[in-house]
């Protein structure tokens, strides 16, 4: 790829040897100073041209305003310190106009400035100069125009071919000379040319640059460094539905590059948003399938997994669920599509009522632990299971997930809390509205039947350990206790009595 700094340059000027220019000595020079792009060659012998002057300019001048100055080196070294001042890239005197030779003032002012001054023969014209810069930049401009049509031409020819998007990452790497990558809607690294062509640690940093682009979820264009290599980002598909990222390892590219650039981003946008179609027919034969499992009946399943997909997990196998939003359930089914490739016959995922659904294994927790850490979600893992159980399996997931933290929640951790740990606000507020009378009678009367009644129930209904309790006489107890039953209206004789009202004081409780 011809680059911008490829651009017409002083150090081209000077080898041109039909315009005999003459360089005043080299060794003073920054390096690469001549190889800076020249946009314009311009004459002028104005005391100070600077108004009138560009960044990126050659100066051509005959030295009149120098005339009466006598040479002082005052004169010379702030007019030459204007023209570096204003970006000028390179002065050049003509001689036998005004005055034979370059002038030592402006000779040593140039040598302190650091700018380039050469002289130009009293028989090349400046006009000369000035339109063998001109003449150059349009036979530059024409060979990357020529380059833009011959590239995109090879670009949409790669994205004939059977992995076009793969041929048309590497066909442009190969026009820019650059490494290409093209990350997937999870921001995984799925095509790049030349392949492994980033070390390990900017490749990493890069898939953590890309990943954050992608959680934005806007369309944008960005450009960074790592380490010592920029970047530059371009995303792929719509605001909110990004189908993922391509990455350039180049700085700046030129108006041409760039329309090289755009027209593969419209061309990979195009077959991705036309892939989605199909993704979407995958999604929901994968989600049909849950279903089908739900009926704790597998064959179904099975048969058309094998065909499609590889065997579903071997049992035991353990089911876990997301709370994953909608936005995030394409990104999440692009990450598990490459997990099933690379686990074959380990991990089955599809989408469920209320969340992604993933069967792995029992034990092969990767899969699911990457999506956590990935998106941010709460996933809830259920026991070993077979599939003649998965219905209560997925009940165990959503258990665990809407009763664990962030991250991955096993439903045996929730399950050692008990069962009245999960009473809901609903519960609690019955069990208020069922103990309200006694709790009414001890504020009225100054009695103690709900803490008898709590008493009696956490001992067994034992009078005589109630009594040691509360420290009364079980006499005392056994009152209270009839008391209870004309209050409520309840026979505590009952076991589903007693086992109602125990409930409801642990939901108070909790």
């Amino acid at each position: 790829m011809v680059a911008v700094s490829d651009s017409p340059t002083l150090r081209a000027l000077l080898t041109r040897a039909d315009l005999r220019l003459t360089l005043a000595g080299e060794d003073h020079l920054e390096p690469g100073v001549l190889d800076r792009a020249v946009r314009w060659v311009h004459s002028s012998d104005l005391e100070d041209p600077t108004p009138f002057l560009s960044e990126g300019l050659v100066l051509l001048t005959t030295g009149t305003q120098f005339v009466g100055s006598a040479d002082d080196p005052h004169v010379y070294r702030a007019y030459v310190h204007r023209l570096a001042e204003r970006g000028v890239v390179g002065l050049g005197f003509g001689t036998e106009v005004v005055r034979a030779g370059l002038p030592p003032a402006l000779v040593d002012a140039c040598h302190q400035e650091r700018m380039p001054l050469f002289e130009v023969p009293y028989r090349t014209p400046f006009i000369a100069v000035a339109r063998a810069n001109a003449e150059a930049i349009a036979a530059q401009a024409y060979a990357r125009r020529s380059w833009a049509l011959a590239a995109q031409r090879a670009i949409a020819l790669a994205a004939l071919r059977p992995d076009g998007l793969g041929a048309t990452v590497a066909e442009l790497a190969r026009q820019l000379d650059t490494w290409v990558g093209m990350f997937d809607a999870a921001g995984e690294l799925s095509r790049e040319h030349p392949a492994g062509g980033l070390d390990a640690d900017t490749a990493e940093g890069l898939r953590r640059e890309v990943t954050g682009v992608l959680n934005r979820g806007a369309r944008a264009g960005s450009a960074l460094r790592i380490g010592e290599t920029p970047f530059s980002l371009q995303t792929l598909g719509r605001g909110g539905h990004l189908r993922g990222v391509i990455a350039i390892a180049s700085g700046d590219l030129d108006q041409e590059g760039r329309g090289v650039v755009t027209s593969v981003i419209a061309m990979a946008g195009l077959a991705l948003e036309q892939q989605q179609g199909l993704s979407r027919a995958r999604g929901a034969l994968r989600a049909g399938l849950v279903q089908t499992l739900l009926t704790d009946d597998p064959s179904l399943a099975r048969r058309i997994a094998r065909e499609l997909w590889g065997p579903l997990p071997p049992a035991p196998v353990e089911v876990a669920v997301t709370d994953a939003s909608a936005s995030r359930v394409d990104a999440i089914a692009e990450l598990l599509e490459l997990r099933v490739d690379e686990r074959r016959g380990t991990l089955f995922f599809g989408r469920g009522d209320d969340g992604m659904v993933i069967v792995t294994s029992a034990g092969e927790h990767a899969a699911v632990d990457e999506i956590a850490e990935r998106f941010g979600l709460r996933i809830g893992v259920s026991e070993p299971t077979g599939y003649d159980e998965f219905a209560a399996a997925l009940a165990q997931a959503r258990v665990a997930r809407d009763r664990g933290g962030d991250g991955v929640t096993a439903f045996a951790a929730v399950s050692r809390s008990g069962v009245l740990s999960a009473l809901s606000d609903e519960a609690r507020a019955l069990a208020s509205a069922e103990l309200a009378p006694l709790r009414e009678h001890d504020a009225a009367e100054g009695t103690q039947l709900v803490a008898t009644l709590r008493a009696w129930l956490d001992n067994d209904c034992s009078h005589e350990a109630s009594a040691r309790a509360l420290g009364v006489h079980r006499h005392t107890v056994r009152t209270r206790l009839a008391l209870i039953e004309r209050v409520l209206g309840t026979d505590l004789t009952s076991f589903a009595t007693r086992a109602e009202l125990w409930a409801a004081l642990r939901a108070l409780d909790s």
